[in-house]
């Protein structure tokens, strides 16, 4: 019943509002130097064992840990969570801090919003449809949990949607653009 969803990214309204990304160094990093060449950066070992270095543009937070991993967040797209990822690694070295190789990046999760213009059928939605949660006393979206692509989508009656667990932005639209279709093929969907 279902056929391959055909749309165009700008008629879905779809917006990464935050990636999430690893890098690995490979080698243990002195945190402690970092906090004593670097002004804008916290760190607290007691309440956390990561060290926050903050950047503007792009606007990031990157976490550093002492075993040389690190998690960029923050970021609106992919290319621009490997760019902060890299220019951190570059301002280390640039003031003093031994960096032996390249950070090995890896996306790990994309929340995406998106507004499909319309209302949809919440209450019959829960009843069709497989992989889905909806208590409207406890949430007002129903969590829709899509096995391909891998993601979790949480709707809401306005029309608006939220796509979280993606591992790319391709993943994203493809999700979004499949429950689009699965809502219009059921009838859940009504646009404005």
């Amino acid at each position: 019943m279902t056929q391959e969803p055909t749309y165009d990214p700008e008629e879905l309204d779809i917006n990464i509002v935050n990636v999430v990304a690893s890098a690995s160094l490979d080698q243990k990093i002195d945190l402690l130097a970092i906090m004593k060449v670097f002004r804008n950066v916290e760190y607290r070992p007691k309440q956390f064992p990561g060290l926050v270095f903050r950047l503007k543009r792009p606007k990031t937070a990157t976490l550093i840990f002492g075993s040389g991993k690190m998690v960029c967040t923050g970021s609106k797209s992919e290319k621009q969570a490997r760019s902060a990822v890299n220019k951190v690694v570059r301002e280390l070295k640039n003031n003093g801090i031994v960096i032996l190789g390249k950070p090995k990046i890896v996306i790990q999760n994309m929340v995406a919003s998106a507004n499909l213009h319309g209302s949809i059928d919440l209450e019959t939605a829960a009843d069709i449809l497989d992989n889905v949660m909806y208590e409207p006393e406890q949430f007002p979206g129903l969590i829709y949990r899509m096995s391909d692509p891998k993601t979790v989508l949480l709707l809401f009656a306005s029309g608006k949607l939220v796509c979280t667990g993606a591992k790319s932005e391709e993943m994203v639209y493809e999700s979004v653009a499949k429950v689009y279709a699965v809502l219009k093929d059921y009838d859940l969907f009504f646009e404005e």
